[in-house]
């Protein structure tokens, strides 16, 4: 009789997961028999449909550095030295107490702070810190950018706008800096996407877009895996837009 060995399922590491795009895109690498580490900091929820959820979430301040170097010791112990993919989706946008969008004049020093580290920085340095282990497998890094990124929006303020602007930034440079690597580093942007969070008057927005609709969380999610897949194995440095013709 011949054993045939099973090899180990390939590793994500998610940051953001807990709703939206992060949730979709648990659920589609989980689908796909992939081990997901999950980043937030809420606590795990019981109800979330992905074996394994629990002793796979770290719980963690992504805006706090001390909490950020904490956690990767727990999130290294986690990988034991091997991460197929890095999905750096956390981000936060604040807005002013009628929801109106912040813009560079109103939106105070420590809010510009609390935006970057979150939006812009926790990427640096998870990106930095797991650059081994993303090696061992010839991994791929996926950051979530905007459209905002790259267009005054209605509802985005201007860090928000900035700090993902300085993410597309970034993934080109990383691109760079981890080819020799062997890692593949790009950059999804969504536009108008269905979440819980949706900001109100994005109706408006949507019967200007070419495709008449609101995007859906799950195709959000299937450019990520795409991106983290074989599929796209010569894909690096590009930013791949996602908003059903917002920007033409």
């Amino acid at each position: 009789m011949i054993y045939q060995h099973k090899s180990p399922p390939k590793v994500a590491l998610l940051t953001g997961a807990s709703r939206g795009i992060g949730h979709a895109t648990v659920k589609k690498f989980s689908s796909e028999g992939w081990r997901i580490i999950t980043c937030s900091r809420q606590a795990f929820d019981e109800r979330c449909p992905w074996p394994g959820g629990k002793i796979n979430h770290v719980q963690v301040d992504l805006g706090n550095s001390e909490s950020m170097i904490s956690a990767l010791a727990e999130i290294k112990e986690k990988l034991d030295g091997r991460l197929n993919a890095l999905i750096n989706n956390a981000g936060i946008s604040i807005k002013c107490d009628q929801g109106k969008r912040l813009n560079s004049f109103e939106t105070e020093m420590s809010a510009w702070r609390q935006v970057f580290d979150i939006n812009f920085f926790e990427s640096v340095f998870l990106s930095r810190e797991l650059n081994q282990e993303l090696a061992m497998t010839s991994g791929a890094i996926v950051n979530v950018t905007s459209i905002a990124g790259s267009r005054v929006h209605p509802f985005a303020g201007a860090a928000y706008a900035t700090s993902k602007a300085a993410l597309a930034a970034l993934t080109r440079e990383m691109a760079h800096d981890f080819g020799p690597l062997g890692v593949r580093v790009n950059s999804i942007a969504p536009g108008e996407v269905q979440t819980d969070i949706l900001s109100e008057g994005t109706h408006k927005i949507v019967r200007e877009l070419p495709l008449r609709r609101l995007g859906q969380a799950p195709e959000v999610a299937d450019a990520i895996f795409f991106l983290c897949s074989s599929n796209s194995s010569y894909v690096t440095g590009t930013e791949v837009l996602i908003n059903g013709g917002q920007h033409v």
